[in-house]
């Protein structure tokens, strides 16, 4: 079999971004849809908001767990298989989500959910190493995340539309509509990228030997968890907003949706500014330049949250800054530490994709246990990315990678 020809024209490289964004999105649009209904959900099911944010940490480790999972089975059976059939169970887990009885169930098929979401995240990611590497990955995440980017700037939103016609299950039966359209689209549109010569062995034994050399290189393992922790700043703000916004400052459903989207928007710009940043700047540089920033806006963030200054733009300004300095991370991370492994890009992603969720099922519920205020959600973002830059700059230590040469910003599927 040749080796995958990768998109010629642009019509065909915006078809692969969108769909492959369609595909990303199903984990964000499976976490952040129902936040307008959490203090509904609370009541209905006779529960504490504490209780129903496990809701929520279970999506994130069936996030988790499920990339572990799909990703070397995409590096053994191909990227198509596994990708189709985990959509297939997310559109399950969401519909019978609509029949939960209790938050015991609910949270089960939650979990059920986050596996079947978790296929579109690692097996895109994948698809990306296949093709591209250095600034080239870099750029194209950056367009990814735009599409991606577009779910939680629209799903709160929505979210909250839907409360006025239906109940908080119509958000679920609705992810499963969302499913049964894309699932069609990307098995139309996506072609196997991984031929049968670069694939590996399914085996218990041989797949824990691949994650065991991914976990020795230490860089690769440091890029995973600035990662991971960066992203725990980010989930922080979605365990903690909806109760934060409407409960503690008043905002009603539809007013936090539009509040929540407005700050996706500096994520959202962030991502689109690093694809140009690209031309100038390498990865490594600009994940520092984000970090570190992002660590400042953080603790500006708590400053605001334990002081009161500003009332809720004060609390929003330094919020949005953060949210902006992880736009500019989410892309540069996962393209360094990817780009050490193309010849396991699948595990390499599930292993990426799982520490980030993961962390993100820890963090989570810490907001909810320190009290849902602002000032337990700044203490949680501000301290994922302190830990973030502490392990950047101790174990990554970016300034010793190697630079990206021009050869690195080709196409794989060029080589």
């Amino acid at each position: 079999m040749q080796a995958p020809v990768g998109p010629q024209t642009r019509r065909q490289r915006v078809t692969l971004i969108v769909v492959l964004g369609a595909l990303i999105a199903l984990g964000p649009l499976t976490i952040d849809m129902y936040l307008p209904a959490l203090p509904t959900i609370t009541a209905d099911l006779l529960t504490t908001s504490a209780t129903i944010q496990l809701t929520l940490t279970g999506t994130l480790i069936g996030l988790a767990l499920g990339q572990l999972i799909i990703g070397p089975l995409s590096d053994a059976l191909g990227r198509r298989r596994p990708l189709l059939i985990g959509a297939s169970l997310h559109v399950l887990a969401s519909l019978l989500i609509t029949l939960a009885p209790n938050v015991a169930v609910l949270g089960g098929l939650r979990v059920l959910q986050g596996i079947g979401a978790a296929a579109g995240a690692v097996v895109a990611m994948a698809i990306v190493r296949d093709l591209f590497t250095g600034r080239q990955a870099a750029t194209l995440l950056s367009r990814l995340i735009l599409v991606m980017g577009a779910a939680p700037v629209i799903a709160p939103t929505i979210g909250g539309e839907l409360l006025r016609l239906t109940s908080w299950r119509g958000v679920f039966a609705f992810l499963a509509l969302y499913g049964l359209v894309i699932i069609p689209i990307a098995a139309r549109t996506l072609k196997e990228t991984l031929p049968p010569e670069r694939r590996r062995s399914a085996t218990i034994g041989a797949t824990l030997r691949t994650y065991a050399g991914l976990l020795h290189d230490r860089t690769f393992v440091g890029l995973v968890f600035v990662a991971g922790l960066t992203m725990a700043g980010l989930f922080g703000y979605i365990a903690g907003s909806s109760f934060v916004f409407q409960e503690q400052f008043g905002l009603n459903q539809q007013q936090f949706g539009l509040l929540f989207g407005a700050g996706a928007f500096w994520l959202i710009a962030a991502t689109q500014l690093n694809a140009y940043l690209l031309r100038r700047f390498e990865p490594r540089q600009l994940l520092l330049a984000a970090v570190g920033s992002g660590t400042v806006a953080g603790l500006v963030l708590l400053g605001a949250a334990v002081t009161g200054v500003g009332g809720l733009v004060g609390l929003v300004i330094p919020l949005w800054l953060v949210l902006f300095t992880v736009g500019l991370a989410l892309p540069n991370a996962p393209a360094l530490a990817l780009g050490r492994h193309g010849e396991a890009a699948g595990t390499a992603a599930a292993l990426l994709g799982a520490v980030q969720f993961g962390v993100g099922a820890i963090v989570s519920p810490m907001v909810g246990v320190l009290g849902n205020s602002a000032v337990a959600m700044g203490l949680v973002v501000s301290g994922g990315l302190i830990v973030a830059l502490t392990v950047l700059v101790t174990v990554v230590r970016p300034w010793e990678l190697e630079s990206i040469d021009g050869d690195e910003l080709e196409p794989a599927f060029a080589h």
